[in-house]
């Protein structure tokens, strides 16, 4: 876990995806990402911790994400840099465990119906840090400067994401959600949990609370990639095919 390296990395992460896509293997795609930083006369080290932060988040993605070799053309789809930034969260969140303990947090208190502020100060960021424990029974425990270093980041995220608005902004709302976004969201949570519609942890992680779900729900059922059924006299919304198989079919929006 490295706790200054908690930002989306954006266009280091588009251009790691495209190797990805165009090399097929994580060999190949680290001989060649290397070459191209050293011949632009980036330093080593630098390029390999971003190397190693993003590889981490792509190679351990779940199945239930997007292939990382499918996401060139998820963010050909995305129209705007916002949208591509809620997409790559996903891959965040589910890899960086202490960004997971926190966003769980905050989507613990959505789904709860509490009507609270979402609060990124470093004094709300810690008071929820001080709870955290962890297998092996300690608790966390950095430096200051590190623990406030590693909450800038969150909250660069945050901006990232559009949770945030603004440099010096601590208080966010939920955020609009672009289509290709919602797409993903809603088939990580529909794989994710057998019951996802009671709790779609996808809209949860992006902050939608749930008086926006039904509106979220009929935006995708909108697109060709989700549809609604009647079974037994009931709407049953899920996907029109298999989960993420609008990205082969050049986007469903």
């Amino acid at each position: 876990m490295d706790l200054t390296m908690c930002g989306l990395l954006l266009e280091r992460a588009e251009e790691l995806a495209q190797l990805y896509a165009e090399r097929g293997n994580w060999t190949d795609v680290k001989d060649t990402w290397f070459d191209e930083r050293l011949s632009n006369r980036s330093t080593r080290g630098s390029s390999q911790k971003i190397y190693r932060v993003l590889t981490s988040r792509f190679k351990n993605a779940p199945t239930t994400l997007p292939n990382p070799s499918a996401l060139p053309e998820v963010f050909e789809e995305c129209k705007t840099t916002r949208e591509k930034a809620q997409v790559l969260y996903f891959y965040l969140v589910t890899n960086d465990s202490l960004v997971q303990y926190v966003v769980h947090e905050y989507a613990s208190r959505l789904d709860e119906g509490k009507q609270e502020p979402l609060d990124f100060s470093d004094e709300a960021l810690i008071a929820i840090l001080s709870q955290l424990t962890y297998s092996d029974g300690d608790s966390f425990d950095y430096a200051d400067s590190t623990t406030k270093r590693w909450c800038e980041g969150f909250r660069s995220v945050m901006r990232e994401i559009g949770v945030l608005d603004g440099q010096q902004s601590v208080v966010g709302s939920s955020p609009s959600v672009g289509d290709i976004p919602l797409l993903v969201a809603m088939d990580y949570s529909h794989e994710s949990d057998e019951e996802w519609i009671t709790a779609p942890r996808g809209l949860l992680y992006l902050f939608q609370p749930e008086n926006r779900w039904e509106e979220l729900f009929d935006r995708a059922a909108g697109t060709d990639a989700w549809e609604y059924l009647e079974l037994h006299g009931d709407l049953d919304l899920r996907p029109s095919e298999e989960p993420y198989s609008w990205i082969r079919t050049e986007g469903a929006v």
